[in-house]
């Protein structure tokens, strides 16, 4: 007969006998402690516990600043959860809502819409005015100093952020003067 054939059964045999082992010395020892527990409070709850990305929390909070920062906001919100947390991914996403919605209303729209439908394209670039409602250097430099660094002329921000630029200056007590001829066009003066 052939050697290697008889080889077969007993490998298998072996095998068997191995697995069982493994099984057996498995069962008996005490279960292994890990470096990081993980069971928290929700887990014990029988809640799955959620993993909360910092970036995204941190890119929600920027978000909300820059819009406050915009708007004139002065004071920023705040929270001293850490940004791993749920309770901030939460509070970071209401905020954003909010100010999302605020964002979208400036106070005198329709004025800044109707004054825009006289003076120019929101990507207009022709110097010495830029933007939709046809913002100077000065009145940048003043108004939106920051907005002016990072983004560069009004021709390249938001309909958004001229508009609460604008708004900006209507507040400061200049009104709608800054465009006196389409301000009496549109009735606003």
């Amino acid at each position: 007969m052939n050697p290697k054939l008889l080889l077969l059964p007993v490998l298998a045999a072996l095998l068997i006998v191995a697995a069982a082992a493994s099984t057996l010395a498995s069962a008996s020892s005490p279960p292994q402690r890990r470096a990081f527990p993980t069971t928290t409070a929700a887990s014990k709850a029988g809640k799955p516990r959620r993993h909360v990305n910092p970036l995204l929390v941190r890119r929600l909070r920027r978000t909300v600043w820059y819009w406050q920062t915009v708007m004139g906001i002065r004071r920023r919100s705040m929270l001293k959860a850490p940004l791993h947390a749920t309770r901030a991914l939460r509070y970071w996403r209401r905020q954003a809502r909010s100010v999302a919605r605020l964002a979208a209303h400036p106070p005198h729209k329709a004025g800044w819409l109707c004054i825009h439908r006289y003076e120019g394209s929101w990507r207009d670039s022709g110097d010495p005015y830029w933007g939709g409602l046809q913002m100077d250097r000065g009145f940048m430099r003043t108004y939106a100093p920051r907005l002016l660094l990072r983004r560069g002329w009004a021709n390249r921000w938001t309909a958004l952020e001229q508009m609460w630029v604008a708004e900006r200056a209507h507040r400061s007590g200049r009104g709608y003067w800054p465009w006196p001829n389409t301000a009496r066009a549109c009735g606003l003066i």
